[in-house]
């Protein structure tokens, strides 16, 4: 069945593309984000880029510093862990009421997901299994009963994107991935509720991770500035 057409306005597309930029790791924590490149980028006017900002800065993926502009957000450890636990709790409710859409094809694509990852941590593939990863927990979260869960984790999972994710943490790649399998077995048992509560635990331990990277490269900061 053919998609409908989606109109997007020129903010929509300025919007997206800078989200775009985030998620790929093409901006990082910090970094500046101008009208003019944008602009430069779409072709278009600065004015609709200015309220994709506004919007984004609302929603947490930016922040607008006074003499410096819109700026990549940063989050320190307290916000990654809230983020995690959020990440969690919504993926768990989005399988608990997606169960129903777990047909034959999803579990499939999910199967290549898992053996396409499998390959990315044999090579220690930092950059496909990101990639691949994001596909795994849209696999598990985008179906027709769980679209508001699936909204608000696109944003939660761009607020962790913005740390570098498993670019900061390579070692967490075989772990992840062996999350990954054990959600997979509970979903396909129709164990929704197992599920879930592996979603809940995965995250967790990501978020562990990744704030101990955080702990780590601050510290030595500190350490070479002292």
């Amino acid at each position: 069945m053919a998609q409908p057409h989606v109109y997007l306005t020129k903010s929509d597309v300025a919007r997206r593309h800078i989200q775009g930029m985030i998620l790929s790791g093409a901006v990082r924590s910090g970094d500046r984000i101008t009208t003019r490149e944008v602009s430069e980028a779409l072709g278009i006017s600065e004015t609709p880029i200015r309220e994709a900002i506004r919007s984004l800065a609302s929603e947490g993926w930016l922040e607008v510093q006074t003499h410096v502009g819109a700026v990549v957000a940063r989050f320190g450890g307290e916000q990654v862990q809230e983020i995690y636990a959020l990440r969690g709790l919504i993926g768990g409710l989005a399988i608990e009421f997606g169960g129903p859409f777990y047909d034959a094809a999803r579990l499939a694509n999910i199967d290549a997901n898992i053996e396409a990852a499998e390959v990315a941590v044999a090579n220690s593939d930092v950059e496909l299994y990101a990639k691949l990863n994001n596909e795994f927990h849209v696999l598990l979260c985008d179906t027709p009963a769980s679209q508001w869960c699936f909204k608000i984790l696109v944003n939660l999972r761009a607020q962790t994107s913005i740390q570098q994710g498993f670019a900061a943490v390579p070692a967490r790649l075989p772990g992840s991935l062996a999350e990954h399998r054990l959600i997979r077995d509970a979903i396909r048992q129709q164990d929704f509720g197992r599920a879930a509560e592996l979603v809940k635990q995965h995250e967790h331990a990501a978020g562990a991770a990744l704030i101990n990277a955080l702990t780590a490269a601050r510290d030595a900061f500190v350490e070479a500035t002292e």
